[in-house]
């Protein structure tokens, strides 16, 4: 189930004031959710990939048809595309009564599709003739009800990964008008894993105990020790053993591969420091685990993680304001999770709040009226209990302990992003594209409070698309990219959609964001230039008194003169 926080809360009521807006304005001829605006797609979209059937005699590759939607959801999934993860698509098999390892008819493949609501359902086939495997795929597109041409593509049993890269650059190309990557550069951005590696890997997804498991995933990344996706699930497997230091050595080892490749910011990782801090949390290095959920916390803030910071605060014996505040994040951002409350709860009990305590622990057992731990923490709160000396926090009686969340749902908020966006291009489908695209604006800038930096960039290019007169959106794009906020920060892009902004109108606010890269770049001349023209704009400005007065410094530091405009 979907879990529905305070930004979906902020998303639903931006929606509905634009919805109502909307209804004013006449119909401006443009089309409806899933076509084209300015050249890019205007919807996200929602995507499973069935696992591939073995259309040859050749023995020992029956392991290649789960290959395929492994590595289709690790390179598809992104803001504008949801790939259902196997997780999912197994309880929709089963569901539907269809054993995991059968290959179903297309009849019952479509109504698999059909119960997980999605767009698209991938189905293809591999072969191998000794020389060459050969794969093909289509599309079956559920809003159409129709099967897309066939993409084939071919290659030596070694060069797997470069053909499902191909295959998916295919599907891509496909399913997104706008997908302007070359083919040839979209495959060598992909990392390479050995075949026999991946052969482990995927064995290893489909072994039914944790001991097969970890031997498959152990060799894995022993003939591929870069292996991040490997790491994971084997950190994870060993973290579900409770075989807790193996767990935070093998989690570890995905955060120093992607440090070296430069991907700190990837799902991956984020999964990965996720299952870092329980498993060192449950070890008992609260340090440790504090340390990797303020790292997700920082790059994707669910619910789950401030949960977790505030459990880890309170175990380190940080002030109770502290874990409160940790708690309350995560109510803000999930109100129907008792354990939120009951934490807050225990907090605020703990802080001598009696009365905020007994708030919580009600709104707790409204939502699990039989958890007897909330219920007796209650009764020591009331007077009468209070007269009997069996308070909570008194000498005579501990408290309980605060509840850590073990569950991760970021591809919970992947498909809730695309859903709310699907939701939102049916309501726009005629509206005005101002408001339009001034909804993905402000809706970008909320996301980019709440540290969804991904989706914020998405909803910013969407509205540049949607109103291409329009600077603000180039504008907001510039100033996300060029932040501190992620390390994927371009800064290249950045100035280019600074630059692109400033040639459909002046402003002071993009002028300071090239005024920041050149600073960032030591080139202080083009600094100068950029902060006295955005001072030109808005004398008054802020931000561009505080640039001058940085880049004054840095010259005197330098013992040169202030260049003059």
């Amino acid at each position: 189930m979907v879990k529905r926080g305070s930004v979906f809360v902020f998303v639903v009521s931006l929606l509905f004031w634009h919805s109502l807006r909307a209804q004013d304005v006449p119909a401006s001829g443009r089309g409806v959710a899933g076509q084209t605006v300015a050249g890019q797609t205007v919807a996200g979209h929602t995507l499973v990939v069935i696992p591939f059937e073995n259309a040859s005699p050749t023995p020992g590759l029956e392991w290649l048809g789960e290959s395929f939607p492994e590595i289709f959801h690790q390179q598809l999934n992104s803001p504008v595309l949801y790939v259902a993860s196997r997780e999912e698509r197994l309880r929709a098999y089963d569901r539907q009564g269809i054993p995991a390892g059968v290959h179903a008819s297309r009849a019952t493949l479509y109504r698999l599709a059909e119960q997980m609501d999605v767009d698209y359902a991938v189905l293809g086939s591999y072969k191998y003739d000794g020389v060459h495997l050969t794969a093909s795929a289509q599309l079956l597109d559920m809003r159409g009800e129709k099967l897309s041409p066939v993409v084939t593509e071919s290659a030596a049993l070694a060069g797997l990964g470069t053909l499902q890269s191909a295959l998916a650059w295919d599907l891509l190309r496909v399913i997104r008008t706008d997908f302007s990557v070359p083919k040839d550069k979209y495959i060598s951005s992909v990392a390479s894993v050995r075949l026999d590696a991946l052969e482990n890997y995927i064995r290893g997804v489909l072994a039914s105990t944790a001991e097969e498991k970890v031997q498959h995933y152990r060799e894995a990344v022993r003939l591929n020790p870069e292996y991040a996706e490997a790491w994971l699930e084997l950190g994870k497997t060993y973290y579900g053993q409770r075989a807790y230091e193996p767990a935070i050595a093998a989690l570890g080892q995905v955060q120093q591969t992607s440090l070296a490749s430069g991907l700190m910011s990837g799902a991956v990782v984020r999964e990965a420091n996720f299952y870092l801090g329980l498993a060192a949390y449950a070890h008992g290095d609260f340090s440790k685990s504090e340390s990797a959920f303020v790292f997700v916390a920082a790059r994707l803030p669910l619910a789950e993680v401030y949960n977790n910071l505030g459990v880890v605060a309170a175990r380190r014996g940080r002030s109770q304001k502290t874990a409160a505040d940790y708690f309350d994040k995560a109510i803000q951002n999930d109100p129907s999770d008792p354990d939120y409350h009951f934490n807050l709860g225990v907090t605020l009990t703990q802080a001598g709040d009696r009365a905020g305590a007994a708030r919580e622990l009600h709104t707790s057992l409204d939502r699990r009226p039989n958890d007897s731990e909330a219920k007796m923490l209650l009764d020591s709160l009331t007077p009468a209990s209070a007269g009997s000396g069996i308070v909570a926090s008194s000498a005579t009686s501990k408290a309980p302990v605060e509840r850590i969340k073990r569950n991760y749902e970021e591809d919970a908020f992947r498909q809730m992003t695309t859903q709310m966006g699907n939701w939102a291009e049916e309501r726009f489908a005629r509206s005005d594209p101002r408001a339009h695209a001034r909804f993905h604006l402000e809706l970008g800038k909320e996301l980019l409070a709440h540290g969804f930096t991904t989706e914020a960039e998405a909803e910013f290019r969407h509205a540049a698309a949607v109103d291409p007169s329009s600077p603000a959106p180039l504008t907001a794009l510039a100033a996300a990219l060029a932040g501190d906020y992620d390390t994927r920060g371009d800064a290249r892009e950045a100035r280019a959609q600074a630059e692109a902004a400033l040639r459909l109108r002046e402003s002071a606010e993009a002028y300071l964001i090239l005024a920041r890269l050149d600073l960032r770049e030591n080139r202080m001349e083009a600094a100068a230039q950029s902060i006295d023209r955005a001072l030109q704009l808005e004398p008054g400005n802020a931000a561009g008194l505080g640039l001058k007065r940085t880049l004054a410094a840095k010259l005197a530091e330098k013992a040169q003169p202030l260049p003059q405009p």
